[in-house]
C-alpha cells in the first residue's frame, strides 16, 4: 500500500518499536511500585517526559502524559475551566455565569465537539472566530471579540476565559497566526490553548515568551506564548495511545481521571511502553528538525506530487493556501476533484493500493462536506470531492510518482461511472 495519509497517523519508527518491545519484555513492572524493578520503569518514563518537554522547549514538570491527543485536549480546555471553578457543581451551586470560550469552526473535531457539548449542556458559551477562504483564522476577529468582552464597563461575568486555536489545520495544513493570537490573549489576561497536534514533530516548536532576536532565526522556531499546548507523538512516528499536555507553570488543570499518577494530574497506571516509545519519537523528531533542509526536501516531494496530480487532472484545485512555506505545512495538500464524491473516490483508491483521507464525511446516508471545507466556503462542485493527501518525513519521490497515475485513473473511472448514471 502507498500511504498518503500521514496526518491521520504515521508508522512507528524502528527505534520506537525496539524501545517499546524492551519495556514490554524487560521493564514491565508497575512504575508506581517502590521496588527496584518498578523504579527502573519509572526512570524510563521520566526520561521520556524530558524528551517530550525538550521537543517543545519546556520543563519536564510542565508535561503530563495522557491516553491520547483528544484526552489531552479535553484536559486542557475542560480541565482548565474546572480548575478555575468556572464549570461543574461548584459553579452551578453559586449560580455563576457560564464561562466564554473562543475557538474556530476549522478546529479539529476533538475541540469542536467538546466546546459544542459544553455549550449544549449550558456549561459554557462559545464564540466563533472568522475564517478566510484559505482556512486561516482571523487574529483581528479574535482581538475584536476579546475587546468586546473586556472593554471598560463590560460585564465581568461575560469575560472570555479561554481561547483555543490549532497551530496548523489537519485537513489543509493551513498555518494559523497563533503567535498574534497568543499575544492578544496575553495582553488581556486570557488563557490561550494551542492544539499543536499537526505541528509538533513536523515543525520546530518552542513554548514561552517571545525572545529578542528570534526573528533572525528560523521563522517557524519563534516561541509561542501559550498557556496550554497539546500534541500527539503518533503523528510523527511514535505510538498511538499517548497524548501530551503542556501547562505553563502556574496554569492549573483539574484532574478528570482521579489517581496519583502523573503528579496527580491524570490517574491510571501509565502506559509505560507507549510513553517510552513516545519519548524516543520525540528525540528522533528533534534530530530531524535540527536540519531545516529536511523540511525543504519534504515540501519538494509534496509539491512534486501536487503538480503532477494537477497536470493529470487539470480540473482539480488545491484548497487552502499554497503560496509560501509560511502558509502551509510542508507535508499536506487538500485537493478538490470537481463534481465527484470523495467517499467513492477514496474507496476506489483504496482498492488500487493508495491510502488517503476524504475531506468529507458520510452522514445519514448523504455526503456532506467537512466543517473545515464548509467554513472555507469552497465551491460545492469541489467541496464534495475533496481528498486530503499527507506525507511523512520518510515518503519518497518514487512513492508519490507511483500514486499519481492511480489517482488520475480512479478520477477518470469515477467520472465515466457518474456520466453513465446521469445519462
Amino acid at each position: 500500500m502507498l500511504s498518503l495519509d500521514h496526518n491521520a497517523t504515521t508508522r512507528p519508527a524502528p527505534e520506537v518499536v525496539a524501545a517499546m518491545r524492551e519495556m514490554l519484555e524487560e521493564h514491565w513492572e508497575n512504575p508506581s511500585s517502590i521496588h527496584r524493578a518498578g523504579q527502573a520503569a519509572r526512570q524510563r518514563i521520566e526520561l521520556a517526559r524530558r524528551a517530550a518537554a525538550d521537543l517543545i522547549g519546556a520543563r519536564p514538570r510542565t508535561v503530563t502524559f495522557t491516553g491520547s491527543g483528544t484526552e489531552a485536549l479535553d484536559l486542557a480546555i475542560r480541565g482548565h475551566l474546572l480548575a478555575r471553578g468556572l464549570v461543574g457543581r461548584a459553579a452551578e451551586a453559586r449560580g455563576a455565569e457560564r464561562p466564554t470560550i473562543i475557538t474556530a469552526p476549522t478546529e479539529h473535531v476533538g475541540v469542536r465537539d467538546l466546546v459544542q457539548a459544553l455549550e449544549r449542556e449550558e456549561h459554557a458559551r462559545v464564540l466563533w472566530a472568522e475564517i478566510d477562504g484559505e482556512g486561516r483564522v482571523s487574529a483581528d476577529s479574535i482581538a475584536r471579540l476579546l475587546d468586546e468582552h473586556h472593554a471598560p464597563g463590560a460585564d465581568p461575568a461575560r469575560h472570555v476565559h479561554i481561547v483555543s486555536v490549532q497551530w496548523a489545520n489537519n485537513e489543509t495544513g493551513t498555518i494559523q497566526p497563533v503567535w498574534e493570537i497568543a499575544a492578544a490573549c496575553r495582553e488581556r489576561g486570557v488563557t490561550f490553548h494551542c492544539d499543536a497536534t499537526q505541528w509538533v514533530g513536523k515543525m520546530p516548536a518552542r513554548v514561552g515568551a517571545a525572545e529578542d532576536g528570534a526573528a533572525g532565526r528560523d521563522w517557524a522556531a519563534r516561541p509561542l506564548d501559550a498557556d496550554l499546548l497539546t500534541y500527539s507523538p503518533h503523528k510523527f512516528h511514535g505510538p498511538k495511545g499517548v497524548g501530551v499536555l503542556y501547562a505553563r507553570l502556574g496554569v492549573r488543570t483539574a484532574t478528570l481521571i482521579h489517581g496519583e499518577q502523573e503528579l496527580g494530574r491524570r490517574g491510571g497506571t501509565e502506559n509505560a511502553a507507549g510513553i517510552v516509545g513516545a519519548g524516543v519519537a520525540c528525540k528522533l523528531a528533534e534530530t530531524w528538525l535540527a536540519d531545516p533542509s529536511n523540511r525543504a526536501r519534504g515540501a519538494a516531494v509534496r509539491d512534486r506530487f501536487e503538480r503532477a496530480v494537477l497536470a493529470r487532472v487539470p480540473e482539480a484545485r488545491v484548497n487552502g493556501p499554497h503560496a509560501t512555506e509560511r502558509d502551509r505545512l510542508w507535508n499536506t495538500t487538500s485537493i478538490g476533484f470537481a463534481r465527484l464524491e470523495a467517499e467513492a473516490l477514496l474507496l476506489l483508491l483504496s482498492e488500487r493500493g493508495v491510502c488517503c483521507s476524504a475531506g468529507a464525511a458520510c452522514s445519514s446516508g448523504s455526503l456532506e462536506a467537512s466543517a473545515v471545507i464548509r467554513a472555507m466556503r469552497v465551491p460545492t462542485e469541489f467541496a464534495h470531492g475533496t481528498l486530503r493527501f499527507s506525507i511523512s518525513r520518510d515518503t519518497t519521490e518514487d512513492e508519490v510518482d507511483r500514486a499519481v497515475p492511480v489517482i488520475a485513473e480512479c478520477v477518470a473511472r469515477l467520472k465515466r461511472s457518474m456520466s453513465g448514471l446521469n445519462a
